[in-house]
């Protein structure tokens, strides 16, 4: 019996991008940055206190592709890159839908997730600029780890500020991130001064992305050789991470499937930034009509509840003001095991794009993503991250869809990371102890 050309689809080492995507030269149409102070379009000199500047100039360049240096690529591929589309065909069959479910297999990292593909751009660029240490805030802890871990290919110091609550709740996080080198601080911390005034105001606070992210930034500004790198939310974060969705569509070409529906988790927006730019692109040209889907949790809901508005990206108000989807920078989500998609805010591109009508979004409750990991698991074998069960329960909902009205979709999701250090909470979920945490 000959094997179907698309139950998994890979490309050769070669295949891996040599230049990133830029969605911004697409869009149309976007609002600047703010300088807080002066309510005037931030310049390149007001990043200067806490990014390099190849790292400014790719934030503000509205170039559609950039080349990706050729050590960053080779170190891709050490990565696993390019990595597999694989099509979930028990999961079809568990389902009983008409419709394909193909998913992007980015927890096939050694670091388990997404976040090497920027990690290694961002730490290369600080490299090359003579920075001799990086700060940088995790929620989870997946970014933190891609982060600790490629450091070490640059000779840089790597400082990380892990939101209390994922600190507490998953401490090989931690521990793997010293592992990997990295000095590792619960956020908020007593290491900044803003760590240790949200202390004396809320002693007990589980910490938030935009906490920490405050951190790691107060402790950048105040040495020239210790720069900030980012996870998500930015536009070089988001041209860094389009190496995932160009390698997709070169293998849905080669699988000859035609994508009716895209679907990925969002919390600052990488991960579905990444996935679904490089064919949004094509969307804006009009040369596919297919749907974007960013999925979020309903304990940080911010495409799906939060206003368009301009709004800090962290806590204390150290950023540039940004046009985006928020709850507002004091936001505290409550406490679930997806905590990369803890942020208020989502990304300015991301956002701009949900403003356009170019994307919809949906949010979901921590039991429902749990159930739907829970579910590929025992179907695919595969144990997906929280933040990936959101991407997962979407595409099961998509597909159960279809079982109603007999259409044969096309559903392609990216699976964003793994969960094997994420097994605490597959533990609650199994044995009863979990709950809700929607706004």
């Amino acid at each position: 019996m000959a094997i179907a050309k698309d139950i998994r689809i890979d490309l050769p080492p070669e295949g891996v991008p040599k230049k990133w995507y830029n969605l911004v030269a697409d869009i149309g149409h976007m609002e600047p940055p703010l300088n807080p102070g002066t309510m005037k379009p931030a310049s390149p000199e007001d990043f200067e206190a806490i990014f390099c500047k190849e790292i400014i100039r790719q934030e503000g360049s509205t170039e559609r592709h950039i080349n990706i240096p050729e050590e960053v690529r080779d170190n891709l591929i050490h990565l696993n890159r390019p990595a597999p589309l694989q099509r979930a065909v028990r999961l079809e069959k568990y389902l009983k839908t008409p419709a394909k479910i193909y998913f992007k297999r980015e927890d096939m990292s050694p670091l388990g997730s997404h976040k090497g593909n920027t990690a290694l751009a961002q730490a290369y660029f600080n490299a090359e600029s003579g920075i001799h240490t990086l700060t940088t805030e995790t929620g989870a802890g997946q970014w933190g780890t891609a982060l600790a871990m490629v450091s070490n290919l640059f000779d840089i110091d790597c400082t990380v500020f892990m939101v209390r609550g994922s600190y507490e709740q998953k401490p090989m996080r931690k521990t793997l991130m010293q592992t990997y080198g990295a000095t590792v601080h619960a956020s908020p911390s007593a290491q900044t001064e803003f760590g240790k005034k949200v202390l004396k105001e809320h002693p007990d606070t589980t910490g938030s992305l935009g906490i920490a992210i405050s951190e790691a930034c107060e402790m950048a500004a105040k040495d020239p050789n210790i720069c900030y790198s980012l996870g998500s939310v930015l536009n070089h974060v988001m041209l860094h991470q389009s190496v995932i969705g160009i390698e997709t569509i070169e293998q849905m070409k080669i699988g000859e499937i035609d994508p009716d529906c895209m679907i990925a988790c969002a919390g600052g927006g990488s991960n579905f930034g990444g996935f679904a730019f490089p064919l949004l692109g094509e969307k804006i040209k009009g040369k596919t009509d297919c749907e974007f889907m960013a999925v979020e949790s309903k304990a940080a809901p911010s495409l799906t509840v939060g206003e368009f508005k301009y709004d800090f990206g962290d806590t204390a108000g150290f950023t540039p003001l940004l046009m985006m989807y928020t709850l507002g920078q004091e936001f505290i989500p409550k406490g679930i095991h997806a905590g990369g998609l803890r942020y208020h805010g989502m990304a300015p591109l991301v956002s701009a794009a949900m403003n356009k009508g170019l994307i919809t979004a949906r949010a979901y409750e921590q039991l429902e993503t749990f159930e739907a990991g829970v579910m590929f698991a025992r179907t695919e074998g595969m144990v997906p991250a929280p933040e990936s069960c959101h991407a997962v329960k979407a595409a099961i909902d998509v597909a159960l869809e279809c079982k109603k009205t007999g259409e044969a979709k096309n559903i392609v999701f990216c699976m964003s990371g793994h969960g094997m250090l994420d097994l605490y909470g597959y533990e609650q979920y199994l044995n009863g102890t979990m709950r809700d945490s929607s706004v």
